[in-house]
């Protein structure tokens, strides 16, 4: 219920007063991993940070105090944080503690995630058996199918980075998530060329083609998070973007105001779907404003 008055009140002093207050924190809590992923940028095979309780709580603090009232905990992998007796659900409680409205956790579910208290959880699905594979490691698509399976959590989704090795995949993944009856649905991003992995961005032909294909499958009936609107903004990437709805924490503490991919100069290629999403709701794009509500509220 509180969301449900906040987020009117937040939007309407953000679109026409240009109050620029995050709505959504992405607090990495650690950069260790189980995982050595080719697309990965974040992980630390070689003395990882791993915040304590009394880190992250002022993190969380400092968000709440800026406007933010959704958080995702992120990694590195998520689930192996520990400080002490305390684990992810201690974060997640008192994320809840402080006021933030929902909790989530992305998660490789390469480990037993069942008993989380997360409102929602996404699970990094980067295309099928082999294509998941090709990118996570041999074995990693079994585990992850053997993990959702065992979770019993009823807000579990999967998240795919298309990326140039696995996009053809892309319409199968999508038919996974329909016929598992542990997915709710999917949400599709594309790769984002952080420095080392230009290799694999897709080309902006093959990109345009898959939102079309993507496109034809929501309108199918399937269950893709992405609206239609965002969809289509994200073929050329020629829009403007509001960014600053959601502040970072990084595993090192460093806090930004805004997606670090603007640091890093490569805005023009941004494959987060989030930012044509953004868009489309602040240009009151009807399909767009019932797909945030319903991800919401």
């Amino acid at each position: 219920m509180k969301s449900l008055f906040y987020l009117p009140l937040w939007f309407f002093k953000a679109r026409f007063f240009g109050v620029k207050n995050p709505l959504q924190t992405v607090l990495f809590i650690s950069d260790k991993c189980n995982l050595t992923c080719k697309h990965c940028t974040v992980y630390q095979l070689q003395n990882p940070h791993v915040k304590t309780c009394e880190q992250v709580r002022e993190e969380l603090i400092y968000s709440y105090r800026s406007g933010s009232r959704f958080v995702d905990f992120e990694g590195g992998e998520p689930t192996l944080w520990r400080d002490g007796e305390k684990d992810l659900n201690s974060l997640i409680r008192m994320s809840k503690e402080i006021g933030f409205y929902s909790a989530t956790i992305t998660t490789n579910a390469q480990m037993p995630f069942a008993g989380s208290e997360a409102d929602s959880i996404w699970v990094s699905l980067d295309g099928i058996g082999d294509f998941h594979d090709e990118i996570r490691g041999k074995g990693a698509f079994d585990r992850l199918v053997k993990n959702i399976a065992t979770a019993n959590h009823p807000q579990l989704s999967a998240n795919m980075v298309i990326n140039s090795r696995n996009y053809t995949s892309v319409e199968e993944t999508i038919e996974f998530v329909k016929n598992n009856p542990c997915l709710q649905s999917i949400s599709l991003n594309f790769h984002t060329p952080y420095k080392g992995t230009e290799h694999l961005f897709p080309d902006w032909e093959a990109r345009s083609e898959v939102i079309d294909r993507i496109i034809r499958k929501k309108k199918a009936g399937y269950p893709v998070m992405n609206s239609i609107s965002g969809l289509k903004l994200m073929k050329h990437n020629h829009f403007s973007k509001q960014c600053w709805v959601t502040n970072f924490i990084l595993p090192d503490g460093t806090r930004l105001t805004e997606c670090q991919g603007k640091t890093a100069g490569i805005c023009d290629r941004c494959g987060l779907s989030m930012a044509g999403e953004m868009n489309a709701v602040f240009h009151l794009k009807p399909d767009t404003v019932f797909a945030g509500m319903r991800l919401r509220m």
